[in-house]
């Protein structure tokens, strides 16, 4: 009888809650509905969507000599070609370095243009619209812009027109104003179609062009990626970046095989 008495005792004291942290110290804690997920900089919970997307922001620094002057040649000039082999992050400087232009209001847009050449396989046609089939060839620089921008702001972006598709074999009679134009895997174009492109570029717009000589999937002598290259050497206006192995930013073991291969 003495046991139950008790146990009906203690059941009845009033639980004590303390604080956690003290009111003084709890800053955005101390906020009615605060969330762990909210922005810390301006204490505003984040919405189901920007749980899922937030956007990356990165500081780019180079990782070697190379990319070192390939990053300086972009600031210094309008047109660059940066040729080097695969890994080296040609790709992904060029597009980092449009997107950064893009946010600080240098450039109105980015443009993004790659021939539609593939490695060795034919893969017949592509359903869908003009950048339903070409999007397959860009599925490398849309990785580096997700990887800048998030999946969500990079599809509003190519929705609203401030990032576009141009295929190389659409590019000929325009003329890129006020945009930061970026081609990949030059390598894969003729002289004819890299002249053609470079003769886009208008007012207020940069250019970058990249692709290893030494990766060509088109037939001996036809890539003319090399000579306009070296062309274009005697142009104080023009950068040109050539990487090596050593600036190659990929498992160690690609350096390796660029080597022997």
């Amino acid at each position: 009888m003495a046991k139950r008495t008790r146990r009906q005792q203690h059941n009845k004291a009033p639980a004590e809650v303390h604080d956690l942290y003290p009111r003084e110290n709890r800053g955005n804690r101390d906020r009615d509905g605060w969330d762990p997920m909210q922005n810390p900089a301006y204490g505003e919970a984040l919405d189901n969507s920007e749980r899922r997307e937030q956007r990356y922001v990165k500081n780019i620094t180079p990782r070697s000599e190379g990319q070192k002057r390939l990053l300086e040649a972009i600031d210094n000039h309008n047109l660059v070609m940066a040729l080097g082999p695969a890994g080296t992050g040609k790709t992904y400087l060029a597009v980092s370095k449009a997107v950064e232009a893009f946010e600080k209001g240098q450039v109105g847009r980015i443009v993004l243009t790659r021939p539609a050449v593939e490695a060795g396989e034919n893969l017949g046609y592509l359903p869908g619209d003009m950048e339903e089939k070409i999007a397959p060839y860009l599925r490398p620089l849309f990785d580096s812009l997700g990887d800048r921008l998030g999946s969500r702001n990079l599809k509003g972006m190519i929705k609203n027109g401030d990032i576009e598709i141009a295929p190389v074999g659409f590019m000929r009679g325009r003329t890129l104003n006020n945009a930061f134009v970026v081609i990949d895997e030059a390598q894969n174009c003729t002289y004819t179609q890299i002249k053609m492109l470079l003769t886009r570029m208008g007012w207020h717009s940069t250019m970058v062009v990249t692709g290893d000589p030494d990766q060509t999937d088109l037939l001996p002598g036809m890539s003319g990626l090399a000579d306009i290259s070296h062309r274009l050497e005697a142009l104080e206006n023009v950068g040109v970046v050539r990487l090596k192995d050593e600036d190659v930013v990929r498992h160690p073991l690609v350096a390796e095989i660029l080597g022997v291969v």
